[in-house]
């Protein structure tokens, strides 16, 4: 959610074409408007894209370094006045911000009994003017920086410039994410590595509570007690290259067309299928303390949170251990019993959405064992947590989930054979699965061959304002998954519902007018999603199916089929997913909509 980049070099780069290319780089992020200052330009200001900014930047707008935004608004419109950079009162300390100060009022009101005028709407000004209010005292940039945020609470993560001192930014992250570039002669910060790795793969992730100073000749870190730390500098091992769309029309597209790919990186080396074992070298600190566990309460927000339920119907059918899944920005606000035998797993794509963060601390605090899945190296939860697996998906630029999600659920199935062979799965039972898994990258294929297939559909149905997603068992978060990208991406009325719970609500909207996506594989619950299409049908509303290839059955009662290859029950939500996130995909491009680009939405979702 919003983006910062900043930059300070003595190589003889322009810093105005720096800090350009690596706001396009951040657009993924979702923003509504766009900002750069440099101390020896001034500042450009702009509503809208990275484009309109761009076309407001004069020919003489020079220097070596700056920094640079893009805001999703929280506090005032987004207008000119109200994009980042903000300043203080003199036009000499500039900040950008993600995030949001909680005590932004009192701390304005206290500043404007002590003179100071305001010029925008936001919580984010007041940074800048208390910044300046103690430098009157302090006498030094650094310290009226660190008392200054010793004063706010909230969320942030900070980039702040001072006109008399332009070669040096200061950062600093307290609940959302910032990263330093470590280069030769010159050094960046970022809300993430991707505006970085054009110019150095090493960076450094701040930790809450962490103040970094940068200069082109180095950085230093210290603690809001002006105690020094020092961070390990990690080396990303994926290119700039890697994320960008390689010649599709859109990034989603792109990294659906991944998710075979996707599959085979996260199954790699993972496993033993002459054993039927799964090996994951990210829990195996605590393999002794997961024999010893007796509950999982799996803690997510949005598409994870699905790919969460998935988990736990496959954790309790085939690992035993009881599983509840609960909304991250729920769970962090009730009483939960938990104790040192419990696991708190959290699944965040980004490694860094606020209400799962806090529900992990959290368990921490009860004395839960906490675990991750997450695809980003080096974020907040894969640091926090005791241990995890990493989803090696790559870079996922598209903000509505798709490559992410399949992962996320391959990793679950690896997950569930590796905690149910401690607990009595069978050796032929774990060699089925991994069979099973290591078949799904072909599966998936045969699937994404056939994509025109699934973009005709959704031409077809384009103009309908309605739709209702149903499945059963483990179908039925996809079901909620399959809703989900449709009115993220088209502005449509989309709802998941349990087949089973249509007749207690549901079934009152069906019409003509209003088709339902059922996803019925030959499973264990099909003939019962067999009599639930026939309900619908004989209320006339319209039916696609997503069935297994060889069922004829479901064409009698359904106008539209596509088949998908047999899998496992278990497995099925991966292979019915990726025709789910084509459909989304090809609805919104027919309506005119840029599917990479989902307004009021962000790809990280920063704060509550």
């Amino acid at each position: 959610m919003c983006g910062i980049f900043a930059y300070t070099g003595k190589k003889g780069k322009e810093a105005g074409g720096v800090l350009l290319d690596g706001l396009l780089s951040l657009e993924y992020r979702g923003y509504d408007s766009a900002g750069i200052f440099m101390p020896e330009a001034g500042v450009v200001r702009a509503p809208g894209a990275v484009a309109e900014l761009r076309k407001k930047i004069p020919k003489d707008f020079k220097g070596k370094s700056g920094i640079a935004h893009l805001r999703w608004a929280t506090h005032g419109e987004p207008t000119e006045q109200n994009a980042h950079p903000h300043s203080d009162g003199s036009g000499e300390i500039w900040v950008v911000h993600n995030g949001i100060i909680e005590n932004f009022k009192e701390l304005k009101k206290k500043l404007e009994v002590a003179g100071h005028e305001f010029k925008s709407a936001t919580d984010t000004e007041v940074l800048a003017h208390l910044v300046e209010e103690h430098l009157k005292t302090e006498k030094s940039f650094e310290k009226a920086a660190l008392a200054a945020l010793n004063e706010v609470r909230g969320t942030y993560g900070i980039a702040l410039q001072y006109k008399m001192e332009p070669d040096k930014i200061i950062a600093a992250r307290m609940g959302s994410p910032i990263v330093l570039g470590l280069g030769d002669g010159e050094h960046f910060v970022a809300s993430d590595p991707s505006p970085i790795l054009p110019h150095t793969r090493k960076v450094v992730f701040l930790e809450d509570g962490d103040v970094a100073v940068i200069s082109s000749d180095g950085h230093k870190i210290f603690k809001l007690d002006a105690s020094n730390v020092h961070r390990a500098t990690t080396d990303i091992d994926w290119s700039a290259e890697a994320a960008q769309k390689g010649g599709h029309e859109h990034f989603m597209i792109k990294e659906i067309l991944e998710a075979p790919e996707v599959v085979v990186n996260t199954l790699r080396g993972r496993l033993i299928p002459e054993k039927g074992l799964a090996k994951l070298g990210g829990l195996e600190s605590v393999a002794e303390q997961l024999e010893k566990i007796d509950r999982i309460i799996i803690v997510a927000c949005g598409t994870a949170y699905y790919a969460g339920l998935v988990g736990e119907y496959m954790l309790e059918e085939y690992a035993g251990i009881p599983v509840e899944v609960e909304l991250g920005s729920e769970f962090r606000y009730r009483k939960p019993v938990i104790n040192e035998r419990t696991i708190v797993l959290g699944i965040s794509q980004s490694g860094e959405t606020a209400d799962t963060l806090e529900a992990l601390r959290e368990g921490k605090r009860h004395g839960a064992l906490t675990l991750g899945i997450v695809n980003t190296v080096g974020s907040t939860i894969a640091r926090e947590t005791d241990a995890g697996v990493y989803n090696h998906a790559g870079p996922e630029i598209g903000v509505a989930s798709t490559k992410a999600f399949v992962s996320q659920l391959v990793a679950l199935a690896l997950l569930t054979v590796f905690l149910g062979r401690q607990r009595g799965m069978s050796q032929s039972e774990g060699e089925k699965i991994a069979q099973e898994l290591k078949s799904l990258p072909q599966k998936i294929q045969s699937i994404l061959d056939r994509k025109g297939e699934i973009e005709e559909l959704a031409k077809k149905y384009a103009s309908v304002r309605d739709f209702l997603y149903i499945g059963r068992k483990y179908n039925l978060p996809i079901a909620y998954e399959g809703a989900l990208k449709l009115k993220e991406l088209s502005y449509i009325h989309a709802e998941g519902c349990g087949a089973g719970e249509m007749k207690h609500g549901p079934i009152a909207m069906i019409d003509e007018e209003f088709p339902t996506f059922a996803i019925v594989p030959k499973d264990s619950v099909y003939e019962k999603m067999l009599s639930n299409i026939q309900q619908i049908k004989a209320r006339k509303g319209p039916v696609i199916a997503l069935t297994t290839e060889g069922d004829t059955e479901v064409a009698s009662v359904a106008g539209d089929v596509f088949f998908v290859p047999e899998t496992s029950e278990m497995l099925s939500p991966i292979l019915n997913a990726v025709p789910l996130h084509l459909f989304s995909y090809y609805f919104s491009k027919a309506n005119g909509y840029n599917p990479d680009r989902p307004r009021n939405l962000a790809k990280s979702v920063t704060v509550e």
